[in-house]
């Protein structure tokens, strides 16, 4: 299979630990509960990390668990209050429009 080369990476101090990378492929994959198992690993190792929670609540909405997507959302506001990051890690629109839509649905419309 090809490697994809259109997810820009931050750095690593922004990142966190390479459990969120693997987490993001998952993630653009499509394969939504592998990308949660390693998001939630990430959390539990940097519980202080907003991209783990971003990506595990737009995890979690694309999969129909709102419940859950909803309160990873508030977890994340406990950290920042910014849910939509302003630097878009995705080159490719459709990935971009893929997570922006489930933080949109797990953050009800509020973002």
């Amino acid at each position: 299979m090809p490697r994809r080369t259109d997810i820009i990476a931050p750095s690593p101090e922004r990142m966190g630990q390479p459990l969120v990378a693997m987490g993001m492929a998952y993630f653009v994959k499509r394969q939504f509960g592998e990308a949660a198992l390693k998001l939630l690993l990430s959390i539990q190792e940097q519980p202080g990390h907003p991209f783990s929670y971003r990506f595990l609540a737009a995890c979690y909405a694309h999969m129909g668990r709102l419940d859950e997507a909803r309160a990873i959302v508030a977890r994340l506001r406990a950290i920042t209050p910014l849910v939509v990051p302003s630097d878009l890690p995705f080159r490719n629109p459709e990935d971009r429009e893929l997570f922006l839509s489930g933080l949109r649905l797990a953050a009800g419309d509020e973002t």
